[in-house]
């Protein structure tokens, strides 16, 4: 980065969701249709991946959005951050 760049401060934010030992697959898309709205079909895709690669970004948006939905996600018990995306 030069002198004179700044970072990205209009990157989205996201919301990631990683995987853990402990709530049931059928539990966590249940999480994401009933919190996001998300079809079963996305909320099961979703859930394959925090199964499969260990996490997912549900939610992108301003970093105030993704702390909410960070903060939702514990509300629910799952092991959830937010980073910018870049």
């Amino acid at each position: 980065m030069g002198l004179l760049e700044r970072p990205d401060e209009d990157a989205p934010w996201v919301t990631l969701v990683w995987n853990d030992p402990v709530n049931l697959m059928s539990y966590v898309t249940w999480v994401f249709q009933s919190h996001f709205g998300y079809s079963r079909a996305k909320a099961e895709k979703l859930m394959m991946d925090v199964h499969t690669e260990g996490r997912a970004v549900v939610s992108t948006g301003t970093r105030e959005k993704m702390e909410a939905d960070t903060e939702a996600m514990h509300g629910y018990g799952l092991w959830a951050t937010f980073q910018q995306d870049r």
